[in-house]
């Protein structure tokens, strides 16, 4: 990786008419900067460091002085002895300097980018898998990705806590991916990175960016003020990306469709119900339980594919990874092979008891068209069924879900448990007060448990003793294996690993 003059990360500022003011630079211009980082336990000798956020303390870049930092870039100028770059806006600069830093990673990658309201995760995996069967083939690397389950970039590889990271962070991925001989790299992309508190993604170039669908979420006042806010953040996705992916079905897609067609230079299209879409899916027919087979009529193909998740809406994130990939002219066949493979941990994750009593769906869905989506598949798939829900929603954000997601759930499900999701810096009672609020509207069947592994151990006791064979949807967390309290993260076990444990040990007390 070539390490730039600090003159050439001035141009680089200057060129986006960045910089406000340069205070004692003029004997360290030619300087090659070695390090950079915004983190101040980070830094390194011979750093830039980057002042970032609402919450910065002047102690954090006294403590980047002690630790090497040789120039800060801020927003304002402290009271310290240190040359400095003052900018208009620190995100911007920060992704201006992160791209320099970095070498420019993305021009040597295929960047795809995934946004949406719901399916982000489960069409980047799908993506992932149909590259990687390509890649297994030609004898190259994974395909790189980053996502609110995962994120891996060839050297790295964690679970995630944020959907889009910071612009420091995504340079960096995309360094490690380059540096791994990786040559794509899948990304999920939230409405809150293109928004002017968070600007996570300028300078950010998407060769292709696809929009799933559009429903009412993320609305609060530490988020987006209105849907019409939310909207519009994702369509930011266009802004700056080559070719764009449309689907034909989603909820003002009439919109999606022409801001897509005024910004990129190529759209393609998909759907289930449109017949002239570039790419149309029919005859989709679940097969069993854990199959859906569905056909696809392209320009360059007409033939069968299979998913092994269940859900008809999987069948629009699927036809989307299809569309994608054909685009980069990946051959139907890696297509068909990376579809039928691909797992998702969290994602529509389907157990059973033995003797078929107890049917249970583990996922992450956590905003109103998931809930939507789900109780329309169990009710069309697992039909008869007595219908229990887990569920809880997480503090400090999003609060229009505990309205959305107690109406959905009530109108749907025979027996409740609201419990604690994520609930950060809030009490879970309060939450789960304000959810039962709107699930009392439509059935008294219902329990608040605070605790929520409690909870799920309490719903499985509950169907045991039904008389009845039923469906348990565990939804919010997935296979997330951390709980996010006060501000930060405790370890917690996994919905797909408690289901898994209590079903067991129902199999091994109750079958013979």
């Amino acid at each position: 990786m070539r390490e730039y003059k600090l003159k050439e990360y001035i141009d680089g500022l200057n060129k986006k008419n960045q910089i406000t003011k340069i205070y004692n630079c003029e004997n360290m211009l030619d300087k090659k900067i070695e390090y950079m980082t915004y983190n101040s336990k980070d830094v390194e000798d011979n750093s830039i460091f980057i002042c970032k956020g609402d919450s910065f303390k002047v102690d954090y870049l006294k403590d980047a002085i002690k630790n090497g930092a040789i120039l800060y870039v801020s927003d304002k100028k402290y009271d310290v002895c240190l040359p400095c770059i003052i900018v208009k806006d620190i995100r911007i600069a920060m992704s201006i300097l992160s791209e320099i830093y970095f070498d420019f990673p993305q021009k040597k990658l295929n960047v795809i980018g995934i946004t949406g309201t719901k399916g982000k995760t489960t069409t980047s995996f799908y993506i992932k898998s149909i590259l990687d069967e390509y890649a297994k083939e030609n004898l190259k690397n994974d395909t790189a990705i980053i996502s609110s389950l995962v994120t891996y970039d060839g050297i790295e590889k964690f679970e995630s806590h944020l959907t889009t990271p910071e612009s420091y962070e995504i340079e960096k991925h995309f360094r490690n991916a380059v540096d791994s001989n990786i040559e794509n790299i899948v990304m999920e992309v939230s409405s809150q990175a293109y928004t002017q508190k968070y600007g996570r993604l300028h300078n950010i170039e998407f060769d292709v960016g696809a929009f799933l669908n559009i429903s009412e979420d993320h609305v609060s006042p530490i988020e987006h003020p209105t849907f019409e806010d939310y909207f519009s953040c994702k369509l930011k996705l266009f802004n700056n990306t080559k070719i764009a992916c449309v689907n034909l079905d989603s909820d003002f897609s009439d919109k999606i469709l022409n801001q897509a067609k005024e910004n990129c230079s190529k759209v393609i299209t998909f759907s289930t119900t449109k017949k002239d879409a570039d790419f149309y899916a029919y005859n989709i027919l679940p097969k069993n339980d854990e199959e859906i087979h569905f056909m696809v009529k392209a320009k360059n193909f007409v033939r069968e594919f299979v998913i092994t998740m269940p859900g008809r809406f999987n069948v629009e994130n699927a036809l989307c990874a299809i569309a994608i990939t054909s685009i980069l002219n990946i051959d139907s066949n890696y297509i068909y092979l990376g579809l039928k493979n691909s797992k998702t941990s969290g994602r529509m994750e389907l157990f059973k008891t033995k003797d078929q009593k107890i049917v249970s769906i583990v996922d992450f869905a956590h905003n109103k068209l998931s809930f939507e989506k789900i109780y329309e598949t169990v009710k069309n798939e697992y039909k008869d069924r007595f219908i229990i829900t887990v569920f809880g929603c997480p503090g400090g954000k999003a609060q229009i879900r505990r309205k959305n997601l107690g109406e959905v759930a009530g109108k749907n499900s025979d027996m409740i448990y609201i419990t604690a999701d994520d609930p950060g810096v809030e009490e879970v009672y309060k939450i789960s007060n304000e959810i039962e609020e709107y699930v009392k509207k439509y059935t008294n069947n219902y329990e608040k448990i605070e605790d929520r592994e409690e909870a799920i151990k309490k719903a499985i006791d509950y169907a045991k003793k039904l008389d009845k064979k039923s469906i348990l949807l565990v939804l919010g967390k997935g296979s997330d294996s951390t709980q996010k309290v006060l501000n930060g993260y405790v370890k917690y076990k996994s919905d797909v690993d408690q289901v898994k444990e209590y079903f067991k040990k129902y199999d091994n007390d109750y079958i013979k």
